[in-house]
C-alpha cells in the first residue's frame, strides 16, 4: 500500500501522516508515504519523522504537472491536504488561495486521472456553507462562502465533484469544523492566543468574541478522513464535525484560566470583514455510514495542547509570524 498526502508537512496532514507510520491505522499498518509538499511558511519538515524508513518527502507544488505525472504512478490512494487556509491572508490578498486552492485541485485530479490512481479523498472545510443562524449543515447545503479562502475551497470542492462526474474518478470529500491541536501554525486562534499568553503578551479578539464556531481535534479530523478513505462512498461528502460549538470569547476565557493569566489580557479589536457569524455541522451521515464519533474530549484536547505548547517553544518561536490582526479560527 502506497499513500501520497499533499499538504503532508502542514498541521493536520502530518498528524494524518505521523499516525500512519506510527500504525494508527488498521490495515494500513506496513503503508508507504509519500508526502507531496511546497513547504511553505506554513509547512514544516519538523512536522513529520524525516528517516523514517516508509516515508518519503518530495518537496514540490501541487501546481506542477509533470511532477506530479512523475511522482503519482504507484500510488494507491491520494489524500489531498495542501491549501491556502489562513482567511485575514486571503483578505489582504486572493491569489495564492485561488492558484493553490482552485488550479492545484484542478492540476492534482487530472493527473490522478491521468495515471489512473484508485482512490482519492479531498479534504475541505465548513468554511464553504457560510455562515448559520441556527441548526446545522448537511451535506447537501448550499455553497454560501463569505472569504475568498472559503470561496476557493468551494470551487475545489466544485472541481472534485466534476472530476467524480466526468471521469468516474472514485473521490470522496470531506468538510470538517475547525482543528486544533499540536503543531498547528500559530497564526491560527488557539496557538496564538497561547503562545501569546506564554510571551505575556495580550490576546487580540474580534469584535464582541461572540462568533461560534465547532471545534474538533485533529487526531479525531483525521481519524475520519482515514474512515472516509477505506469506507467512503465516491462522490459523497462528509462532514466531520466535533460536537463543541464555542464562542471565541469562550475559548479564549478557557486558555487564559489554563495558562493563569488575567481577564485583562484579553484586547477587543475591530471585527474582520464578512466575519462570519456562527458554523455548525450535522454529521448523522458519517456518523452512521461509517460509524464515525469524535473521542478527543475538548477540555481535556485544549489542556494537552495547552502543554505541547509550553514543552516545544523551540518549534513555534521558529514558526511563528507576528500578526497583525487575531488568529484565524
Amino acid at each position: 500500500m502506497k499513500i501520497l498526502v499533499t499538504g503532508g508537512a502542514g498541521f493536520i496532514g502530518s498528524h494524518y501522516v505521523r499516525t500512519m507510520l506510527a500504525g494508527g491505522y488498521a490495515g494500513y499498518e506496513d503503508a508507504h508515504v509519500t508526502v507531496l509538499d511546497k513547504l511553505t511558511y506554513a509547512g514544516n519538515r519538523e512536522n513529520i519523522p524525516l528517516g523514517h524508513p516508509r516515508l518519503e518527502l518530495i518537496e514540490g507544488d501541487v501546481c506542477d504537472r509533470a511532477l506530479l505525472h512523475d511522482l503519482l504512478p504507484g500510488h494507491d490512494a491520494v489524500v489531498h491536504f495542501a491549501a491556502e487556509s489562513h482567511v485575514d491572508r486571503s483578505l489582504a490578498s486572493a491569489d495564492a488561495f485561488i492558484r493553490t486552492n482552485v488550479l492545484g485541485t484542478q492540476v492534482l485530479l487530472e493527473a490522478c486521472v491521468n495515471t489512473r490512481i484508485p482512490r482519492v479523498v479531498h479534504v475541505s472545510t465548513d468554511e464553504v456553507y457560510g455562515s448559520i443562524d441556527e441548526g446545522s449543515w448537511t451535506e447537501d447545503r448550499s455553497l454560501l462562502p463569505n472569504s475568498p479562502y472559503a470561496a476557493s475551497k468551494a470551487a475545489s470542492d466544485l472541481i472534485a465533484r466534476a472530476f467524480y462526474r466526468s471521469h468516474g474518478l472514485d473521490l470522496s470529500i470531506t468538510r470538517c469544523s475547525n482543528n486544533y491541536g499540536p503543531h498547528q501554525h500559530p497564526e491560527k486562534l488557539i496557538p496564538l492566543f497561547i503562545t501569546n499568553l506564554l510571551e505575556g503578551e495580550q490576546v487580540p479578539v474580534y469584535g464582541d468574541g461572540l462568533n461560534e464556531r465547532e471545534w474538533i481535534h485533529v487526531d479525531d479530523h483525521s481519524r475520519a478522513i482515514q474512515l472516509v478513505l477505506t469506507r467512503g462512498r465516491a462522490g459523497e461528502i462528509y462532514n466531520v464535525g466535533g460536537g463543541n460549538e464555542r464562542t471565541n470569547l469562550a475559548v479564549t476565557r478557557q486558555l487564559l484560566e489554563l495558562v493563569g493569566a488575567d481577564p485583562s489580557r484579553i484586547h477587543h479589536v475591530p471585527d474582520r470583514k464578512g466575519h462570519d457569524l456562527r458554523y455548525s455541522l450535522d454529521e448523522t451521515k458519517i456518523r452512521e455510514e461509517l460509524g464515525y464519533a469524535p473521542v478527543v474530549d475538548f477540555e481535556e484536547g485544549l489542556a494537552q495542547t495547552v502543554a505541547w505548547y509550553h514543552d516545544n517553544v523551540h518549534w513555534w518561536k521558529a514558526s511563528k509570524h507576528r500578526m497583525e490582526g487575531p488568529g484565524d479560527e
